[in-house]
C-alpha cells in the first residue's frame, strides 16, 4: 500500500464530540462474506448498505474509524459534479454526462433519507448551492450551463450580477442557484453509519493493515500485518488515495487542498440561506457554514508532490484563503480558528472510479472522488450493493475502472 499522511493541521470536525464504534485487534483468522478495507466515510456507507442487505461484514483499518481522510473533508454534499455539465458532455458524451449528474442528484436524496431513517445526529441541514462566475465559466457561458442543467431536469436558475448582489450580497458577474443539497458533520455521519452496521453484526478490527491480497476464483484471502488471514467472498478497497498495488493508478491523480474554519459568526453576518458556495474557477474556492455558525472555506488546490511540501504551504494557504473569504464576504470575520491540509484522488473527468478491479471480479475499488467525495461514496455503496445482489446497476458503466 502507498502509505501517506492523509492530512495535517487541525480539522474543525475534531473539536466536536462524536460517538465511535468499538474496535479490536484480530485474535485469529476469520471468514466473512465481505471484507472492507478502510473505516472512513466511504467504507461506512458500504458497510451500512451491505449489512442491511444481510451480508456478513468485517472491516479493518490500519489507523481506526475516521482517522484517515474523513476529518479533512469540508462536507459540502452536492450533486453538482466538479466538471460542468457542458464540459463533461464533451469528455464522455451527452448520455453518460447526463446520467452521471442525475445519479449524483439521486445519491444526495438517498443519503438524506438514509440519515433520517437511521436517526443519525450529524447536524444535517438542507442547503441551496451558489456556483459563482469565475475563470472557467462566466457571462453567457455560465448562463448556458444553467440552461443546460435546467433542460436536463436539474435544479438550476441563472442569477445576474444584480440579482446575486441583492439576494446574497456577493459581487460577481453572475451565478447558478440550485436546490436540494446538504451540509453535515462527516465524522458524526461516519460514526453513525458504522454503529448502525455494527448493530447488524459488522466486526470492526483496528489497527489492522492488509499487506497481501490473493484473489482466487472462489474467494479472496487477505493477510494482515499482524499475521492473521481473512477469507472473504468479496473485498472492498475503500482506502482513499492510499491505493494498494492490485489497483492501477494510471487514471487517478493526487491533489492537495487546504481549508480553514473561522470563529463563530453572528447569525446576522452570515449570507442568506447559508448556501453552499463554490466558484467556476480553477483552482476554485468553496465555503459553507457549520451548525454553530463557523464558516468553513477551502480550495487553493494543487498537484500533490509530497506531504512535507503540502504541509509547508499550510500557513501561506491559510492566509490566502482567509483573504479571499474576507474579500468575497466583507461582513464576515475571516480569521481562522482552525486550519488543515489534506489530499484526495481525482480523475480527468471529475467522476470517481468505482467497481470490480479488472481481472479480479471479487475485488472492488472506490477511488478518484475529487470534490464530491461523500456524494460519490453513496453512489459507490449503491453500486456494490447491487453487484453483490447479482444484479446490474444501469449506471455502473459510467464509473467502471
Amino acid at each position: 500500500m502507498r502509505k501517506l499522511d492523509l492530512r495535517s493541521g487541525t480539522p474543525v470536525w475534531m473539536s466536536y464530540r462524536s460517538r465511535r464504534p468499538a474496535e479490536s485487534k484480530l485474535t485469529g483468522d476469520v471468514s466473512t462474506d465481505v471484507l472492507i478495507v478502510g473505516m472512513g466515510i466511504s467504507a461506512a456507507m458500504v458497510a451500512d448498505l451491505l449489512t442491511e442487505a444481510g451480508h456478513d461484514v468485517v472491516m479493518i483499518d490500519r489507523r481506526g474509524a475516521s482517522l484517515g481522510s474523513t476529518p479533512a473533508t469540508t462536507a459540502l454534499i452536492q450533486y453538482e459534479v466538479d466538471t460542468p455539465l457542458g464540459e463533461l458532455k464533451e469528455k464522455i458524451g451527452a448520455d453518460k454526462a447526463l446520467r452521471a449528474w442525475r445519479r449524483a442528484r439521486l445519491a444526495v436524496g438517498n443519503l438524506r433519507e438514509r440519515i433520517a431513517e437511521l436517526g443519525i445526529d450529524c447536524h444535517m441541514v438542507p442547503r441551496p448551492t451558489l456556483y459563482l462566475a469565475g475563470n472557467v465559466l462566466t457571462g453567457s457561458a455560465l448562463r448556458e450551463e444553467a440552461e443546460m442543467r435546467a433542460a436536463a431536469g436539474l435544479s438550476a436558475r441563472y442569477l445576474t450580477a444584480s440579482q446575486l448582489r441583492s439576494g446574497f450580497g456577493i459581487d460577481r458577474a453572475g451565478a447558478i442557484l440550485s436546490q436540494g443539497n446538504l451540509a453535515l458533520d462527516p465524522v458524526k455521519l461516519t460514526g453513525g453509519l458504522l454503529l448502525a452496521a455494527q448493530r447488524r453484526g459488522a466486526r470492526l478490527h483496528a489497527p489492522e493493515e492488509a499487506v497481501k491480497i490473493v484473489h482466487r476464483r472462489d474467494g479472496v484471502k487477505v493477510t494482515t500485518r499482524s499475521g492473521h488471514e481473512i477469507s472473504a467472498q468479496h473485498v472492498v478497497l475503500a482506502t482513499g488515495y492510499e491505493l494498494m498495488d492490485v489497483v492501477s493508478d494510471d487514471r487517478h491523480q493526487i491533489i492537495s487542498t487546504w481549508a480553514i474554519a473561522t470563529r463563530r459568526q453572528p447569525k446576522s453576518k452570515l449570507w442568506p440561506g447559508e448556501a453552499l458556495i463554490w466558484e467556476a474557477s480553477d483552482p476554485y474556492l468553496y465555503m459553507r457554514t457549520t451548525h454553530d455558525g463557523r464558516v468553513i472555506c477551502g480550495g487553493e488546490d494543487a498537484e500533490f508532490e509530497d506531504e512535507d511540501k503540502r504541509d509547508a504551504l499550510l500557513k501561506e494557504k491559510t492566509q490566502r484563503i482567509s483573504r479571499k473569504l474576507g474579500k468575497l464576504l466583507p461582513d464576515l470575520d475571516p480569521t481562522p480558528e482552525f486550519a488543515w491540509a489534506g489530499s484526495f484522488g481525482n480523475t480527468s473527468t471529475g467522476l470517481p472510479l468505482i467497481g470490480p478491479v479488472p481481472g479480479k471480479p471479487r475485488l472492488f475499488a472506490l477511488m478518484g472522488y475529487g470534490g464530491n467525495g461523500i456524494t460519490f461514496s453513496r453512489i459507490g455503496a449503491e453500486l456494490i450493493r447491487t453487484s453483490l445482489a447479482g444484479a446490474e446497476d444501469t449506471d455502473a458503466d459510467i464509473f467502471a475502472l
